[in-house]
C-alpha cells in the first residue's frame, strides 16, 4: 500500500494494476477506483477529492455518476403528483429538445457556459426566445428539485437565463369579421365558444373543460373551480342574453358531469385547430389566433367602461404587467380619441 498523504491514501488490489484512492469527510470513509495505472495521475485524483473536501465542493463518486435523465425523471414525478396540467408539454419539450443536448450528461457536466451553449443551439434552430425560457425554466426547475432532494442530487445550480420575450399580443375580431367566423360554422359548440372567447376572454383550455355543473342557466352564471384555471384562482360571471341562450342549449339534457362544449355526435370538443384556421381564412383574417380573443374581450370590455381591475378579474388577469402586454388599445380607439380631440 502506498504512503497515505494527508487525510488520503493510495492503494493497488493484489488482482489489478489500477491504483485505488481512499479518503474520509466528516468521519466517513471513501474508496474510489482511479481507473488508471500511473500513480502520478491517481495522486492528481486524489488532490482533487481532498481539495474538493479542504473546501466544501466535494459531491463524491456516487453523485458525480447522476445524469440530467435522472433529473428528469424527478421532475415527471413532482408534475404526476401534483397534477399539473402541463405534464404532457414539458416531457415533449424533454424529449424533442432537452434530452438530446443534456439528457446523458452527468450533473456536475452542466455548467452555466453549457446552458449558454444549448440556447445558442436552440436559437440557431429558429426557436423563439419565449420557447427557450419554457425549456429554461423546466431545467431550471428539475436541478431544483434535485438540490433539496434527500440526500441531495444537485450541489451548484447553474445560471439559467432569461431572455426577452417578443410577446406582446397582435390581432384583435371585429364584428363584421365575428359574424364572418361563425356563418363558416355554424355548430352550437362553435358559435358558443367564440361568442365566450371575446366576451370573456377566457383560455381555451377553461372553455374546452367546462362542466355542466359548471352552469346555472337559472341563475344565469359560469363558475370556474378554484385550481382549474391557469392561474389557480377562481371565477364567477354573469351571462350576457347571447351567451344564455347558446348555453341553454348546450347544456339540455346532460348531466352535471358532462362537457358543455360537445360537437353534433355527442364528442366533447378538444382540438378545433383545423376548423378555427378554415373559419378565419373564410372571414378575411388568417392567421387570427384564438388567443387574440382574450384582446379582443379587454378592450370589448374598456370600451363599455368597466374597470380595469374587473376586466383583470373576469378574463384571469392576476398582475397588471400581463394585463398591459395584451395592449388593448386599438388603431381604431385611437383614431376616433383624435377625432373626438378636433371636435372640441
Amino acid at each position: 500500500m502506498a504512503r497515505p498523504r494527508g487525510t488520503g491514501s493510495l492503494y493497488q488490489r493484489k488482482d489489478s494494476a489500477v491504483w485505488w484512492i481512499k479518503y474520509h469527510r466528516n468521519g466517513r470513509s471513501f474508496r474510489e477506483s482511479t481507473r488508471t495505472e500511473d500513480k502520478r495521475i491517481a495522486t492528481r485524483i486524489l488532490g482533487k477529492r481532498l481539495a474538493e473536501i479542504s473546501t466544501n465542493t466535494f459531491v463524491g463518486p456516487t453523485h458525480e455518476r447522476i445524469t440530467v435523465g435522472e433529473l428528469a425523471d424527478d421532475l415527471f414525478r413532482d408534475y404526476r403528483i401534483n397534477g399539473r396540467k402541463t405534464t404532457d408539454d414539458v416531457q415533449t419539450r424533454w424529449r424533442l429538445h432537452i434530452e438530446p443536448f443534456f439528457g446523458s450528461r452527468r450533473v456536475i457536466e452542466v455548467t452555466s457556459d453549457l446552458v449558454a451553449k444549448y440556447v445558442d443551439h436552440r436559437q440557431s434552430e429558429q426557436a423563439s426566445n419565449a420557447t427557450i425560457n419554457r425549456e429554461m425554466a423546466a431545467l431550471k426547475r428539475m436541478f431544483r428539485i434535485g438540490m433539496f432532494a434527500t440526500p441531495p442530487k444537485v450541489f451548484r445550480l447553474p445560471k439559467f437565463p432569461k431572455l426577452t420575450e417578443d410577446n406582446i399580443r397582435t390581432g384583435f375580431l371585429e364584428d363584421a369579421q365575428y359574424r364572418k367566423l361563425i356563418a363558416y360554422c355554424p355548430d352550437l359548440w362553435f358559435q358558443t365558444i367564440v361568442e365566450m372567447g371575446r366576451t370573456y376572454g377566457w383560455r381555451i383550455s377553461e372553455l374546452i373543460n367546462l362542466k355542466v355543473g359548471q352552469i346555472d342557466v337559472a341563475a344565469r352564471t359560469i363558475r370556474l373551480e378554484p385550481g382549474t384555471t391557469k392561474n389557480k384562482d377562481g371565477r364567477e360571471v354573469t351571462m350576457t342574453a347571447n351567451i344564455h341562450a347558446l348555453l341553454t342549449q348546450c347544456v339540455a339534457g346532460k348531466s352535471a358531469d358532462s362537457a358543455v362544449l360537445t360537437r353534433p355526435d355527442g364528442k366533447p370538443v378538444r382540438d378545433f385547430r383545423e376548423t378555427w384556421a378554415n373559419a378565419c381564412k373564410s372571414a378575411g383574417v388568417p392567421g387570427l389566433l384564438f388567443h387574440d380573443l382574450r384582446r379582443t374581450a379587454a378592450r370589448n370590455l374598456r370600451r363599455a367602461g368597466i374597470a380595469e381591475g374587473v376586466i383583470m378579474k373576469i378574463g384571469g388577469w392576476r398582475t397588471r404587467s400581463v394585463f398591459e402586454r395584451y395592449a388593448i388599445v386599438s388603431q381604431t380607439d385611437i383614431a376616433e380619441a383624435l377625432k373626438k380631440l378636433e371636435m372640441q
